[in-house]
């Protein structure tokens, strides 16, 4: 056999090798499909536009709580360029579970452990009211049944001191029970869970070492 043709069988079987290599990596078509050619990129200008949406769209996570357009929406903005680790979510959840805390704290007239967490001016009108019921004799036997609304109402930022206030609208439920010295009812029924509708408004100074959001005003 000449030389050429052995060069040509070798050729050959080199084609077979790779054409049988690149249908194990790329699959095999069955029928016709058409090639699709290749889309011309975007100029420079359009690109950059295109990752502007991008960047600039809204923040979910401030706009699922609050209008897009609102004051709150803004002040919640603030707040994220002056604490990019805040979120607005997880202090919902976490003012889910101070509101319990928080609550019963004042309900049993436990207040000790809730001084990290409460406006001076707060504390101190908690503090009366536990005051006036131990003077009357009155005790409370509560049980928190759960949140079965939680809102966020406002926010607001002080650029000059860095503060948020974020206001936040709850609808409890518990079983509350009064009985006086003599151990006799003088409100509420035991095992009757009743609503509590509170509107409360948090501070804190956004990239303090304090992590601790503080509860500054009461309401309903």
């Amino acid at each position: 056999m000449n030389s050429p043709i052995i060069q040509l069988l070798v050729l050959a079987g080199i084609a077979v090798f790779l054409i049988l290599r690149l249908k194990n990596v790329l699959g095999t078509r069955d029928g016709f499909e058409p090639t699709e050619r290749p889309k011309p990129l975007p100029a420079d200008g359009a690109r950059r536009r295109g990752f502007e949406v991008i960047e600039g769209g809204p923040d979910h996570d401030i706009t699922d709580h609050v209008p897009e357009d609102s004051e709150a929406a803004a002040a919640l903005a603030e707040m994220k360029r002056a604490e990019p680790s805040f979120e607005v979510g997880p202090f919902l959840k976490g003012a889910r579970g101070a509101y319990e805390m928080i609550l019963m704290g004042f309900e049993r007239g436990q207040l000790d452990g809730l001084v990290p967490f409460l406006d001076e001016d707060v504390y101190n009108t908690f503090s009366e009211v536990v005051d006036q019921r131990q003077e009357k004799g009155l005790t409370i036997e509560s049980e928190f049944i759960g949140i079965r609304d939680l809102t966020l109402v406002d926010a607001g930022f002080d650029p000059a001191t860095n503060r948020g206030s974020i206001t936040v609208r709850f609808v409890g439920e518990l079983i509350s029970v009064v009985r006086d010295k003599d151990g006799e009812i003088v409100e509420g029924k035991p095992g009757k869970p009743e609503r509590q509708k509170d509107i409360w408004t948090f501070e804190r100074v956004m990239g303090a070492d304090d992590p601790n959001w503080r509860l500054v005003a009461t309401g309903e």
